[in-house]
């Protein structure tokens, strides 16, 4: 398990590094409680993106953060206020927008995560982050505008183009690459370590610096890793639940050399 803050913005307020792995396919307690386990891991993020996940596989993973001194966020698309609150009161700590394309898209999203006067969030006691209305209305609203982690995904040529608007704007926490859209938008798509794409993460790590902000990424591999936290990168993303499962299968097989024969 980790060891210091656990929630991911007084983490980062610390400047500490904070190593992520990713729920993809098996948004499951299980794999946090295993990777949690492992020890290293600060948190995780559910990818809501390419996967359906339910309100109750998120009260279910959020549980199980809390339970192993970890953090978490849900990647979404930035598609309605609703989902954005969803995933707050299912417990999770924050959310992250995928596919931002302007800086007045990441805009309408940050406004959908708090209350007025910061935005135009819903309100609703019921779910966790009020504590089951256990939670004076007045300190929820404070507290959730101040602790609710917000991330914008840098993935998009567009994003690119303003990611010094999108890093200056208030209730953004964190900048966060994704190597994989980023290459294919820039037309260099699986080249990591591409100067193309190297350029593009420069300007995002830049417009951190300038604005007081931090940025993670999804390390593809460890060069990858590496060049990112020499470059300022604070939260890198490595592993998911496929990769872990593909990996361990891999090694079982490679081991057990008499039972799995090279073909």
């Amino acid at each position: 398990m980790s060891t210091g803050p656990r929630r991911f913005k007084e983490r980062l307020a610390a400047d500490l590094l904070t190593p992520l792995f990713c729920l993809a396919r098996l948004p499951e307690p299980l794999m946090v409680e295993m990777f949690g386990l492992a020890g290293g891991y600060a948190g995780f993020w559910l990818d809501q993106e390419h996967d359906q996940v339910s309100t109750r596989q998120m009260l279910a993973v959020a549980l199980a953060a809390r339970a192993n001194q970890m953090d978490c966020f849900v990647r979404m698309a930035p598609t309605n206020y609703a989902a954005v609150t969803q995933c707050f009161e299912s417990g999770m700590g924050g959310v992250m927008a995928a596919q931002i394309s302007s800086a007045d898209q990441a805009a309408e999203f940050v406004s959908w995560t708090k209350f007025a006067p910061q935005g135009t969030r819903g309100m609703n006691m019921s779910g966790f982050d009020a504590h089951y209305t256990h939670r004076p209305l007045h300190e929820f609203v404070s507290g959730a505008n101040e602790d609710g982690f917000v991330a914008i995904q840098i993935e998009t040529t567009g994003a690119v183009d303003q990611v010094d608007e999108i890093a200056a704007l208030a209730g953004v926490d964190l900048l966060f690459v994704g190597p994989v859209d980023l290459s294919l938008a820039l037309g260099v798509v699986g080249q990591f370590h591409h100067d193309k794409l190297w350029e593009a993460i420069g300007k995002v790590a830049e417009a951190c610096r300038r604005h007081g902000k931090h940025w993670g990424c999804v390390a593809p591999d460890p060069e990858f890793a590496a060049r990112a936290i020499e470059n300022g990168c604070k939260m890198p993303t490595v592993g998911n639940d496929v990769v872990a499962v593909r990996r361990g299968i891999a090694a079982l097989q490679g081991g057990f050399s008499a039972v799995f024969p090279a073909d």
